[in-house]
């Protein structure tokens, strides 16, 4: 198959590397990092050798080892640390230990964020609102995802969720195809038109995170008018010749969920060499109002790779990864009586929803799937260069990947898949920085991708064949003088989309859908036809950051955004099985352009720091999904209980507002006290809706007033073996929704809900360079019985009422969660 002959590719690149790697002899520096008022060790220090792409982080005592090859003559030693200023030295070829102060800047922002600008940008300096999530944010939450774990750190991020390891991530109301996800730079191709397709990602491989809230197409290109979720992995860890290592382990008692991962780097000259995976396996989660949740389980397999080749010129590196997932599809049939869950036994007309098989405690509670579940695969090759040119440098990426999806949706034919599609995408990017004239900085480049889908032995078919080319050019500036920053760019985007009649007919020998090709066709329904359409629009932005003094950053941003239709919503005509919805596109479709305003300011001394924004995005030809019904208002269903919802464009308004407010007094050392508010209102302003309520005024799938707060307190010991202990105390309160969609029956209101947290954290330094990290977090501490207006398990119901009130499936009762890092 493709994917196995990349891999095999991939091995005799890795043989040939290290085989004929350059022989020159590699210069060792190793140091010590400490803060300059406190002098103790700063841990997690990222240190970097400047213009090279390696780098490494100090350990649990502010220690660093790295080394180089000794023909990088002028070589240069970053160091960044959040809540200090980065320092830059030079390196001496006599001198092999440096010790480092770095000063504190009491939460000025000074951390580097590299996702919606040409380049590395300090983020106080970057007008578009970006949250950073740091690897110790990302490793002491416990979640079942990284979508879950990156909603708990960033106000505006929120996730519809399909089970506990589907989330599909919103920011400020917007999702699907709106958000742009990226994987080390990548775009994130993995059909995420599906309501149930999650992102397909190695969770412990994820060091860093950057989501950019509000447009960011001058970049990106279409996709992305909501914003991006930017996943940048661990890469490779200089250690001078040494095998350094990373192992995860984590337990999660709801749902019986184990999860091992392991991580090895190595470097040695001009070469550093990483290889990865994890596993992770899960039963069905419970909640005391339901019990154990059937089909929510899952299986999932992860590897990567990286070779990285680095000179004083710059660096370049080959990437291969490798995601296997065996998901459940719940579909949530009962019993009407007493609420057990049902299963699927028979097929069509044979099948009756409210009188199938009630599930046996034993498949309740077993690690193994039910026959109808899905299949996810996804593969990718890439790699990333950068190199000087001249007195600026240069950018670019290539890649491929490949997404197959199968959902086994037939009782009756368990190996037959329903949906079968496989994704090829091919990205490239190339781009140009240019060198800093009068305090201007001037990018210019060009990415996009090609992609090819088509299905495979399918029965169900809601998406056509298709090819896609996309291109994209932009340029982007920023000038700088004193305290204010200005930055903008421009960009023109041209989408080719192109497709083939599709026919299907009844196969015979089983009595299921089949696609059929000419000159087969006598008889055959023409499901799909042919289309031929080119999509075209523009992008801006412009903004500026201004540094009142020390303390206070004021920023303020204007971009327009463009999206074209995705394949569903231009083309859908069918079931998915996963889902469980029949979709139906819309030829007549246009682009989307939203236009938005940012305002936002940042507060910051010693004891307490204050962020603000607020947003306000207007959307023509917004695209929205509207359930059908009959004449007498019932929803349009068939045999298996699936709904139709067809898509609408239409004017739409959102606006909102994100705060944070964090007290840390240095009076009490270890402690604080952490809050996030997030606020959104969507309106739709189609003119049959003015006025109308939720009777088709507000927009689906908008998340409710939210506000996250912590206590937190970390000891520090003198104990050499247990270093720090830290204690946190967490409240999620999520308000009522009453503004929903409540037009044809598609959403109905949530009431508020609010759940309890605490974790344990500790770390034991077992040796002088070795660290064991142990965490013991309950979620939902009190087993609230809650239903977010987000899941999408809350709509999957039969009945109008139930003999016990409830309606629909509720989320994850009490969770217990062990979780050990080991560094070696």
């Amino acid at each position: 198959m493709l994917q196995r002959y990349f891999y095999k590719q991939g091995l005799v690149f890795i043989i040939m590397a290290i085989v004929f790697q350059l022989s020159a002899k590699a210069q060792s520096i190793a140091g010590v990092v400490k803060d300059a008022a406190t002098k103790q060790p700063i841990f997690s220090c990222n240190v970097l050798i400047l213009r090279s792409g390696v780098g490494t982080t100090t350990d649990a005592f502010g220690k660093f080892k790295i080394g180089f090859p000794k023909n990088i003559s002028t070589a240069k030693l970053v160091f960044s640390s959040l809540g200090h200023a980065s320092d830059t030295i030079q390196i001496f070829g006599e001198k092999d230990f440096y010790e480092i102060f770095l000063t504190p800047t009491q939460g000025i922002l000074n951390e580097v964020v590299v996702t919606g600008v040409s380049k590395a940008m300090l983020l106080r300096e970057n007008p578009v609102a970006i949250v950073s999530v740091g690897i110790k944010a990302i490793e002491s939450t416990i979640e079942s995802n990284i979508i879950d774990v990156l909603v708990k750190n960033v106000a505006g991020l929120n996730a519809v969720k399909t089970g506990p390891n589907i989330s599909k991530p919103f920011i400020r109301g917007l999702g699907y195809n709106r958000v742009l996800t990226l994987y080390d730079g990548i775009r994130q191709e993995g059909q995420q038109w599906g309501d149930e397709h999650g992102i397909e990602v190695d969770a412990y491989n994820i060091s860093k995170a950057e989501v950019v809230k509000g447009p960011a197409s001058i970049m990106y290109g279409s996709d992305a008018v909501a914003g991006v979720v930017s996943l940048i992995p661990e890469m490779c860890v200089n250690n001078d010749e040494k095998i350094q290592g990373k192992y995860f382990s984590e337990y999660q008692s709801n749902n019986g969920l184990v999860g091992n991962g392991i991580r090895f780097t190595y470097s040695k000259n001009h070469w550093a060499y990483a290889l990865r995976g994890s596993y992770r396996i899960a039963k069905n989660y419970t909640n005391n109002i339901d019990g154990s949740v059937y089909n929510t389980g899952f299986r999932e397999i992860n590897a990567s790779s990286t070779i990285q080749y680095f000179s004083k010129y710059g660096y370049s590196n080959l990437n291969q990864t490798l995601y296997d997932n065996l998901q459940g599809i719940p579909d949530g049939s009962r019993d009407s009586l007493t609420r057990k869950f049902t299963k699927q036994m028979y097929e069509g007309s044979n099948d009756d929803i409210k009188n199938r098989l009630i599930v046996s405690d034993a498949e309740l509670n077993s690690y193994t799937l039910s026959p109808l579940h899905q299949h996810i695969q996804h593969y990718r090759i890439y790699s990333n260069s950068h190199y000087k040119a001249g007195n600026g440098d240069v950018d670019f990426l290539l890649a491929f990947q490949q997404n197959i999806r199968r959902e086994y949706s037939h009782p009756t034919a368990a190996k037959q898949a329903g949906l079968f599609v496989r994704l090829n995408t091919f990205n490239y990017g190339f781009r140009y920085n240019a060198p800093t004239i009068a305090n201007i900085e001037i990018s210019a480049g060009v990415n996009g991708m090609y992609q090819n889908s088509k299905s495979k032995d399918a029965t169900d078919f809601p998406i056509p064949d298709y090819n896609l080319f996309d291109i994209g050019s932009f340029v982007f500036a920023k000038w700088k003088n004193g305290r204010l920053t200005i930055s903008g760019g421009l960009r023109y985007d041209t989408r080719y989309l192109k497709g083939n009649d599709i026919y299907t007919a009844t196969n015979p020998a089983n009595g299921f859908t089949k696609q059929v090709f000419l000159p087969d066709t006598v008889g055959a329904y023409l499901q799909f036809s042919a289309f031929d359409k080119i999509f075209n629009g523009a992008s801006l932005s412009i903004g500026a950051t201004c540094q009142l003094n020390e303390h206070i950053n004021l920023k303020v941003n204007v971009s327009r955004g463009y999206r074209s239709p995705g394949i569903t919503e231009f083309a859908s005509n069918g079931l998915d099985p996963g889902a469980h919805i029949i979709y139906l596109g819309n030829r007549n479709f246009v682009p989307e352009f939203s236009f938005q305003e940012d305002i936002g300011v940042d507060i910051r001394y010693k004891d307490v720091a204050v962020t603000a924004s607020v947003f306000n995005n207007n959307i023509e030809h917004y695209i929205y999904l509207s359930q059908l019904t009959d004449v007498n208002g019932n929803a349009v269903l068939d045999a298996q209980g699936n709904k139709t919802y067809q898509y609408q464009q239409a004017k739409a308004q959102l606006y909102g507002l994100e705060a944070t407010f964090s007290l840390h007094p240095t009076s009490i050392k270890g402690f604080s006290f952490d809050n996030s508010f997030s606020l959104i209102y969507a309106y739709n302003r189609k003119a049959d809706f003015k006025g109308k309520g939720i009777e088709g005024e507000y927009l689906p799938l908008i998340p409710p007033a939210k506000l996250l707060s912590s206590i937190n307190q970390e000891f520090k010991t003198k104990s050499t073996v247990f270093s720090s202990i830290k204690l946190q105390a967490e409240v999620e309160y999520n308000a009522a929704q009453n503004r929903y969609l409540a037009l044809n029956n598609t959403e109905t209101a949530t009431p508020t809900f609010t759940l309890f947290n605490f974790s344990i954290n500790t770390q034991i330094n077992y040796s002088k360079t070795n660290t064991l990290q142990f965490q013991l977090q309950v979620n939902n501490m009190f087993d609230k019985a809650y239903q977010s207006n987000l899941s999408r398990l809350k709509y999957f119901e039969y009945y109008e009422s139930s003999p016990n009130g409830y309606v629909g499936m509720y989320s994850m009762g009490r969770n217990i969660c062990l979780k050990a890092i080991v560094l070696f």
